[in-house]
């Protein structure tokens, strides 16, 4: 018999045994579906070059190309001296963090013999790329979609293209292949099974092959019989997802949006990304915000303004969890890096003393549980890996996801 005020070890072993017998499959599954967020660097942007402008010299040719808007046009509105050159460092040292070589709507429909040129061409120039002294961490293409009028074309390309560069090198850690105007379920199967294929033809390991999926359709997000696909697509993946990247502007038309009002803030943008948010959290699965179209071109007076609705948009996205988006323009490298920048080293003084007192058990004004502290070591691991912030203020953080999605 237990005695008073213990429980009853027998009770307690029964209804623990009755629990876990019950439960083993779904703590399986669960354990499986959602491991928590990755360790793995995450960029802050990717940047997307049409496959005819590509070349191994485009990454370096970025950086200064924005190095040069910042002479001609600086300061970047709003940010301090020692701010820019934070961000002149970047530009010099990695000025892109994630490179996609666009054969879709920035490269277009060309006869097939051109893209078939450019294919081989932009592979060969990536495996100069990468044999620079400071490639980018992350690289890949982005490939027509599975829709029917282009599904041939896509695939083609992205077996010659794969076909091209593992005859000179090696595929990459980093590399990924993005997977545009995914509508359906079965597009995604579909892209594991072509995957399989792939390697199995090119003598890759399995699974080495992984596509973010692009979310540019209505239809990605509420199905026909108005069930959310996201997460179900994610499953389609089989642990081949490496992102939900989502579309801006082509979801917006989709929806009949006029063009003047389409954005990233819209409340029809916000609703879908919030939606991927919600599908991709604890998978590790990384999810990036969409682009602005309005690039810093023109007269000095049209870059300042470019450059501060950008920085506007970038802080917007970094304060939503989106640490992620894409980038059409060199010169938008500028107001990316020192908005992301900021972002960081506002938060940095706040998220230290906050984890101090957190880890000596002090008692301030914000009750912090484990996964604040989870979410305020990965911000400061994130500061560092795009170097916002030094090595040392995030010395002895332990954070327990890093730098993942």
């Amino acid at each position: 018999m237990p005695t008073r005020g213990s429980p009853d070890p027998e009770l307690v072993a029964e209804l623990s045994g009755r629990a876990d017998a019950l439960l083993a499959d779904d703590d399986a599954e669960r354990a499986r579906r959602y491991p928590g967020p990755s360790s793995d660097r995450q960029p802050v942007h990717t940047a997307y070059v049409p496959a005819d402008r590509f070349s191994a010299g485009t990454a370096q040719q970025w950086g200064e190309a924005a190095l040069r808007a910042l002479d001609a046009h600086g300061p970047l509105p709003g940010f301090d001296e020692s701010e820019h050159r934070k961000v002149r460092a970047k530009l010099a040292r990695e000025p892109v963090e994630d490179l996609r070589i666009d054969f879709e709507d920035g490269y277009g429909v060309r006869p097939d013999e051109v893209e078939d040129a450019a294919a081989v061409s932009s592979a060969i120039a990536l495996g100069e790329l990468l044999g620079t002294d400071t490639p980018p961490p992350f690289t890949g293409l982005r490939m027509k979609s599975l829709e029917p009028a282009v599904r041939r074309r896509g695939l083609s390309t992205l077996a010659l293209f794969l076909q091209t560069f593992l005859e000179q090198a090696p595929l990459p850690a980093g590399f990924r292949i993005t997977l545009p105007k995914v509508s359906s379920v079965r597009q995604v199967q579909a892209m594991v099974e072509c995957c399989t294929l792939l390697e199995s033809r090119f003598g890759l390991a399995g699974g080495q092959l992984r596509f973010e999926i692009q979310i540019e359709t209505p239809q990605a997000i509420l199905g026909p019989d108005g069930t959310g696909l996201v997460a179900p697509m994610i499953t389609a993946a089989a642990g081949r997802c490496a992102g939900l990247h989502y579309g801006t502007y082509d979801y917006s038309a989709s929806l009949g949006i006029a063009a003047a009002f389409q954005s990233m803030t819209h409340p029809a943008a916000d609703h879908a990304k919030a939606v991927l948010q919600v599908a991709a959290a604890e998978t590790g699965i990384p999810v990036s915000d969409g682009s602005t179209n309005v690039l810093p071109v023109g007269d000095t007076a049209a870059v300042r303004d470019a450059w501060q609705l950008h920085a506007g948009l970038v802080r917007r996205s970094l304060e939503r969890g989106f640490y992620q988006g894409w980038d059409l323009h060199p010169a938008q490298l500028a107001s990316r890096y020192a908005a992301t920048f900021r972002f960081f080293t506002d938060g940095l003084a706040a998220a230290q003393a906050r984890l101090a007192a957190y880890h000596d058990r002090l008692e301030t004004g914000i009750a912090d549980e484990p996964a604040t502290v989870r979410a305020l070591t990965d911000y400061l691991a994130r500061g560092a890996a795009c170097g916002a912030l030094s090595e040392e203020p995030v010395t002895g953080t332990e954070p327990t996801s890093a730098i993942g999605g």
